[in-house]
């Protein structure tokens, strides 16, 4: 595993961490690579390196309490998928949380969550501390049907802020979210890792 940060800011990134979100969804336009600020060149020439096996990025996102959500780019050969790892201070291990193979499997964040691991960067420690990106990042782990009606407007703001397109960021916004609060990922009785269960 090697710190993947720097690929943030390359052409093609967000497409490539995003456009799983959009998959095969009727009804609306899916959003394409150049909706997040790339083309489908930029895509092909980043997936190379983002899914290379010999070499598993890994993007941290800390919150100042010290909470916090690893994604790692699980690259093993015939095992490839996107881990979210929740960790906690004082705890030795991280706990999964979220993964992305074919298909998502794991308990997710609420939206109020979301924004709270997004909006307060551990300054002092490694890892991602832009909350556009963090947002970004973490908008996989989304698993609350019901957003406020804010939310299009935050999520298009920050993908206007890493470079996709101010006129189409709105409405890629909006796709992304109803494609995550309509899936159904878990129980009613479920609470977020944060809340503390």
């Amino acid at each position: 595993m090697a710190a993947g940060e720097s690929m943030l800011s390359r052409p093609g990134f967000w497409a490539n961490h995003l456009l799983g979100i959009c998959g095969d969804w009727g009804g609306a336009e899916r959003p394409g690579p150049e909706s997040f600020g790339g083309d489908g060149a930029d895509v092909d020439a980043l997936a190379d390196t983002l899914l290379d096996p010999g070499w598993w990025p890994v993007f941290r996102v800390t919150a100042s309490n010290g909470l916090g959500v690893v994604v790692v780019y699980r690259n093993a050969v015939e095992d490839y998928g996107i881990d979210h790892l929740f960790v906690e201070p004082g705890r030795d291990a991280a706990r999964r949380i979220v993964t992305w193979d074919a298909d998502v499997s794991g308990a997710g964040l609420t939206w109020q969550d979301l924004l709270a691991l997004a909006d307060d960067p551990a300054t002092t420690a490694e890892g991602v501390h832009d909350p556009a990106a963090r947002l970004l990042l973490l908008l996989p782990l989304l698993a609350d049907p019901a957003v406020p009606d804010g939310a299009p407007a935050r999520v298009g703001a920050a993908l206007a802020a890493v470079g996709a397109p101010e006129d189409t960021a709105a409405s890629t916004a909006e796709f992304l979210l109803a494609r995550l609060t309509s899936r159904a990922w878990h129980d009613p009785a479920w609470t977020s890792p944060l809340s503390g269960s």
